[in-house]
């Protein structure tokens, strides 16, 4: 059994490109940033950045180019790829892509109605007023929760 399957969730470096391909059917290129954070043989913080390439087609392609944004969080289900061509100075280049099926978007920074997710012209949020476009996230307390009966369980 053969399993190629790809997630990742990071932050859209550009604008994503929307084009169409000679057929007509709409493809989008866009680039995603993830980063992990570790700590080096020294004891020290260490953050590493990596860089992905993710290409859409057809409906998800359309939606990419139309609602993500540079710098907006999202996660991209599908699958790695890589492509092969030469160049016009003769040499073998290679692509390694994620071909995407699936896309979720992050939330939007600071909750603006103007479709603006968080790229370097968005104001910081306020950490003191919430938005009236933004949704409050209930917090359950841990002491508030029933205490289960091991007896009730019937199984």
């Amino acid at each position: 059994m053969n399993l190629n399957k790809a997630f990742i969730l990071g932050r859209i470096t550009q604008d994503p490109e929307l084009r169409s391909l000679p057929s007509g059917q709409p493809v989008v290129n866009l680039s995603l940033a993830t980063n992990r954070v570790f700590t080096d043989q020294a004891g020290g913080k260490q953050e590493q950045a990596e860089f992905h390439n993710v290409v859409a087609f057809g409906k998800l392609a359309d939606i990419c180019g139309k609602y993500l944004k540079k710098g907006q969080l999202a996660l991209f289900e599908g699958r790695i790829q890589t492509r092969s061509w030469v160049g016009k100075d003769g040499q073998k280049r290679y692509r390694t892509e994620i071909v995407a099926e699936n896309m979720q978007m992050g939330p939007k920074a600071g909750g603006s109605p103007t479709g603006n997710y968080g790229g370097s012209n968005s104001p910081a949020p306020s950490s003191n007023s919430p938005s009236a476009n933004e949704e409050e996230i209930p917090v359950i307390d841990a002491d508030e929760e029933e205490k289960i009966n091991i007896d009730d369980i019937p199984f």
